[in-house]
């Protein structure tokens, strides 16, 4: 049975930093790609990094440049690193394996966290 559990969100001024985690377990996170949903209130959910098994990233333009995903495979574990945060960025973020290794969207993800919230403030 595959878990993802998110942790590190929280509440942070505009200008701040967050560094989100994913322990996985029941799967290995290099296997598959893996990625980052948001949703915000009244807002579809929506896929802002993705990292295939070989490495490669991607970005939602709205975060690129600003926010970066890594993995550490001896921890199994997805991190989103949010920078410069601002008050669009609040939003429940989610962590998602893909049943691919090269792709994420919302038809390849075959498993979700729970989420946890990101709060910026003005």
């Amino acid at each position: 049975q595959v878990q993802l559990v998110e942790s590190g969100g929280g509440l942070v001024q505009a200008g701040g930093s967050l560094r989100l985690s994913c322990a996985a377990s029941g799967i290995i996170v290099s296997n598959n790609a893996m990625g980052w949903y948001r949703q915000a209130p009244g807002k579809q959910r929506e896929l802002v990094a993705s990292i295939t098994s070989g490495g490669t990233t991607n970005y939602a333009d709205s975060v690129k440049g600003r926010f970066t995903i890594s993995t550490d495979n001896a921890k199994n574990t997805v991190y989103l690193q949010l920078q410069n945060l601002k008050t669009e960025d609040t939003a429940v973020y989610y962590c998602a394996a893909s049943r691919t290794t090269y792709y994420i969207d919302t038809r390849t993800t075959s498993d979700w966290g729970q989420g946890t919230q990101v709060t910026v403030s003005s």
